[in-house]
C-alpha cells in the first residue's frame, strides 16, 4: 500500500516537472522570438529605404563608410553586417557602406540650362563647376549654357570640375552716332531715340556766338560707333545766369506730364528725369502697378525737357519750350 502511494506521488510529481518545464521553454521562446529579429537583406537596397525598414524592425542603421562602386549606385547599400538571415536583438547595430557610384562618369548635357540648373546638375552628379565665361548669342537666352569643357559625353572623374561659357543675350544693335550739334534739344531727342540711346546728362555754357538753346556739344561724338542703351551727354549754348523756379512751382502756371502704364501682369520701374537750366536730376522714381497713371507737374516758365524711363528705358519725352 505505501508503495503504491509513493509511487502515485512520483507520477504526480514528474508530471508537475514536465508540466512546469513546457510552460518555461513555451514563455522563454516566446519572450526570445519578440526580441529578437532576423535581419533582411540590404545590399543594393536605397539607403532612404533601408533606414525606414530597420527603424520598423527596431534596428539602429550605422553608417561605416562609402566605397566607389561601378555595380551598386550611387547610396545603395554595399555591404551590411549582420549578414542576412542573421538573428539579432531588438535596438542592436546593423553596419552598412553605402556606394559613392562609379568612380568615373560621363559628363552631363548642360547646353540651354540656366547657369543655376547648371551647378545643381553637377552637384548631384558629383562634379564642380569650373571657370565661367560670358559672350553674346543669337539662340541661347540670357544665363544661359552656351557650351560646356569637358562637352557632355566626355568621361570624366567624379569631383573634376566643367568650365561653362554664358549667354549674355542678343548682342545690342550697333549704329553711328548722329550729329546732333547745332540741334535744339526738341529736334535732338528724336535722334536719340531713333538709336535707342539714353540720354542722361544735359549741362550748359554760353557762347555768344553761336545760336541760344542749341547743342554745342555731345558725348560720344558725331560719327562714333555706339549700342543700343549706351548712355550720351549734351551741351547746351545757354547763359550761365539764366534762372528759374523749381519744377514743383512757376509765377505763370504749370505744365502737366502725364504718363500711364499699359495693362498686363508685372509691376514696371518708373523714373522720369527733368533737364532745365544745365541741371538734370530726377523728378519721380518709382515702382507702378500696371494700368496706373503718372502725374507731374512741370513749370511753364522753364525750359525744359522730361524724360521718362520704364525699366530704365526711355519710353517717353517732352519739351517745355518757354524761351
Amino acid at each position: 500500500m505505501i508503495g503504491r502511494i509513493i509511487k502515485i506521488a512520483a507520477l504526480f510529481i514528474s508530471f508537475v516537472l514536465v508540466v512546469g518545464l513546457s510552460a518555461y521553454f513555451a514563455l522563454t521562446l516566446i519572450i526570445k522570438s519578440e526580441d529578437t529579429v532576423v535581419v533582411p537583406n540590404l545590399v543594393g537596397k536605397n539607403v532612404v529605404y533601408v533606414l525606414e525598414f530597420l527603424t520598423d524592425l527596431g534596428l539602429n542603421t550605422k553608417v561605416k563608410g562609402s566605397e566607389y562602386s561601378t555595380d551598386v549606385p550611387k547610396n545603395h547599400i554595399i555591404f551590411q553586417e549582420p549578414e542576412a538571415g542573421a538573428e539579432i536583438k531588438k535596438g542592436r547595430d546593423v553596419r552598412i557602406i553605402l556606394s559613392k557610384g562609379a568612380k568615373t562618369i560621363l559628363v552631363p548635357n548642360l547646353r540651354g540650362l540656366s547657369v543655376q540648373q547648371a551647378r545643381i546638375n553637377l552637384e548631384e552628379n558629383g562634379l564642380c563647376q569650373g571657370e565661367i565665361s560670358s559672350t553674346h548669342s543669337q539662340s541661347i537666352n540670357t544665363d544661359g549654357i552656351i557650351a560646356q569643357d569637358p562637352p557632355s559625353g566626355t568621361v570624366i572623374t567624379r569631383g573634376g570640375c566643367i568650365n561653362l561659357l554664358v549667354s549674355m543675350g542678343m548682342r545690342p544693335q550697333a549704329y553711328m552716332m548722329p550729329d546732333l550739334l547745332g540741334l535744339s534739344l526738341d529736334n535732338a531727342i528724336p535722334l536719340i531715340e531713333r538709336s535707342d540711346l539714353m540720354l542722361e546728362d544735359i549741362s550748359s555754357i554760353f557762347d555768344e556766338d553761336k545760336p541760344q538753346n542749341t547743342i554745342v556739344r555731345q558725348e560720344p561724338p558725331a560719327g562714333h560707333r555706339v549700342l543700343a542703351g549706351d548712355i550720351i551727354a549734351l551741351v547746351i549754348n545757354k547763359k550761365s545766369g539764366e534762372k528759374g523756379p523749381t519744377h514743383f512751382s512757376g509765377s505763370y502756371g504749370v505744365n502737366l506730364f502725364r504718363y500711364r502704364l499699359k495693362n498686363g501682369f508685372l509691376k514696371r520701374h518708373i523714373r522720369v528725369r527733368l533737364n532745365s537750366f544745365g541741371l538734370s536730376h530726377d523728378i519721380f522714381d518709382d515702382i507702378i502697378k500696371p494700368g496706373e497713371e503718372v502725374w507731374l507737374l512741370v513749370p511753364k516758365n522753364v525750359n525744359a525737357s522730361v524724360m521718362l524711363y520704364e525699366n530704365n528705358k526711355l519710353i517717353k519725352t517732352e519739351v517745355f519750350d518757354t524761351w
